[in-house]
C-alpha cells in the first residue's frame, strides 16, 4: 500500500520567505491558504483557529518568531532582541492550554539568546527543525500505536482532529490510524463530529476522505451505543497537554469517551509527542482550561440557534484522568497504564 496515498496533506507551509496556513475555519467547503508576514498576524491566526492542534500551533508559533526577528532586525539591528520579546508574549497568549506552543517559543528563545548576527537564517533553520522533527515523531508514533491494534475486523473511534491539519504532517492519533490502515489492521474509522467547532465533521472526515480511508461520522452522543454494539476496539485520541502523572487534557468530549470506553471494555489510547508532556504539572487539576466565547455554542454558521436568554458554558478542553487511559504513545515509546514513574522513565528515554 502506498504510504504517500495516505499522507497527502500539509497545513503549515513556509514558502518564498513567508508563512502560509491552510484556513481550517472554512474547510471542507474551501481550501484556501492565508499568507502571514508577522508575529501578530500569526498569533491572531492561532487564536482565531485558522490553525489548531497543539503540534501545529507550536510549529506556526516558531515560524511566527522567524517573521518577528526579520521585521525587528530590519528596523533596528541593535535592539531586535528587546523588541522581539513583545511578539513572544503575544504568541504565548494566543492559546493557553496547548503546551507545545510554550515549548516551541522557549526553544526559539534559547536560540535567540545565542545569536549575534542576522537572526533570520538561524531562526528559520530552527523552525524548520521543529517542523521536520514533528513529522518524524508522528511516523514513529504511528508505528508504535499500530503495533497494539489487533486485526479483528473492528473499526476505531477518534475525536476532534489529530491529523496532518493538527501537526506538521501524518498526525498523532490519526497517524496511528493511518498506519493501522496501511498495515491492514483496520478497515474503517468512526469520527465524532466534535462540537461546537465540528473538527471531526469538517476536518477529520475531510482528511480521511482525501487520503482514501473509509470514515463514518457520528454525534458524540452516539459513541456509547456504538461501543455497546461492539463496532470499535479502540478509542484513539490526541492531547493538548499531558500532566506528569499521565492525566490528559484534550478537546472537550474526550473525558466522556474515556468513561464510556472503560464501561464497554474498549481500549483508550492517547497519542502525542513528548513536547505535549508537561512534567512541571503534577496532575490534570493544574492544567489551565481555555474558556471560549459562548456564541460558539449558542450559534451555528453565524446564526443563533439557541433560545434568546439562554446562557452557555464553553470549555475548549477537558481532562481525562490517567486511570482511564490504557496507553499513552509518544515518540519515546509506549506507556501502558500511565503513572508518574512510568512517565518519568519515558521522558528520560528509559524502557517502560
Amino acid at each position: 500500500m502506498n504510504m504517500k496515498q495516505h499522507d497527502s496533506i500539509r497545513a503549515v507551509v513556509w514558502r518564498d520567505d513567508s508563512l502560509f496556513l491552510l484556513d481550517q475555519r472554512i474547510l471542507p467547503q474551501q481550501q484556501q491558504f492565508i499568507e502571514l508576514r508577522n508575529a501578530r498576524d500569526t498569533a491572531n491566526a492561532i487564536r482565531d483557529m485558522v490553525v489548531r492542534g497543539a503540534p501545529a500551533i507550536g510549529i506556526a508559533a516558531a515560524y511566527g518568531v522567524v517573521l518577528a526577528a526579520r521585521e525587528h532586525y530590519r528596523n533596528s539591528p541593535q535592539s531586535w532582541k528587546k523588541q522581539i520579546q513583545i511578539d513572544l508574549k503575544i504568541l504565548a497568549e494566543s492559546r493557553p492550554t496547548a503546551v507545545n506552543l510554550f515549548w516551541a517559543l522557549e526553544n526559539m528563545q534559547q536560540c535567540i539568546a545565542n545569536i549575534e548576527s542576522d537572526p533570520f537564517p538561524i531562526l528559520l533553520k530552527q523552525a524548520e527543525k521543529i517542523y521536520q522533527d514533528d513529522i518524524a515523531a508522528n511516523y514513529t508514533m504511528g508505528r508504535l500505536g499500530a503495533s497494539l491494534i489487533n486485526n479483528d475486523g473492528r473499526a476505531v473511534l477518534t475525536h476532534c482532529n489529530t491529523g496532518s491539519l493538527a501537526t506538521g504532517g501524518f498526525g498523532t492519533a490519526l497517524g496511528v490510524i493511518r498506519q493501522s490502515f496501511i498495515d491492514k489492521k483496520i478497515s474503517a474509522v468512526y469520527a465524532d463530529e466534535t462540537r461546537p467547532w465540528l473538527q471531526g465533521a469538517r476536518l477529520t472526515a475531510w482528511e480521511l476522505v482525501q487520503d482514501k480511508i473509509p470514515v463514518t461520522l457520528l454525534c458524540e452522543g452516539a459513541a456509547a451505543s456504538l461501543m455497546r454494539q461492539g463496532k470499535v476496539s479502540w478509542v484513539i485520541v490526541g492531547s493538548d497537554r499531558i500532566a506528569a502523572n499521565g492525566d490528559v487534557a484534550n478537546k472537550i468530549g474526550t473525558y466522556s469517551l474515556a468513561v464510556n470506553a472503560r464501561h464497554h471494555g474498549v481500549k483508550f489510547m492517547v497519542v502525542a509527542p513528548t513536547t505535549t508532556v508537561d512534567m512541571n504539572i503534577a496532575s490534570g487539576e493544574q492544567i489551565p482550561i481555555e474558556q471560549r466565547a459562548t456564541d460558539e455554542v449558542l450559534a451555528c454558521g453565524g446564526k443563533r440557534i439557541a433560545a434568546e436568554g439562554a446562557a452557555a458554558w464553553n470549555p475548549a478542553f477537558d481532562v481525562t484522568p490517567a486511570e482511564l487511559v490504557d496507553v499513552i504513545i509518544t515518540e519515546n515509546g509506549i506507556v501502558q497504564n500511565p503513572t508518574l514513574q512510568k512517565m518519568q522513565d519515558m521522558m528520560r528515554g528509559k524502557p517502560v
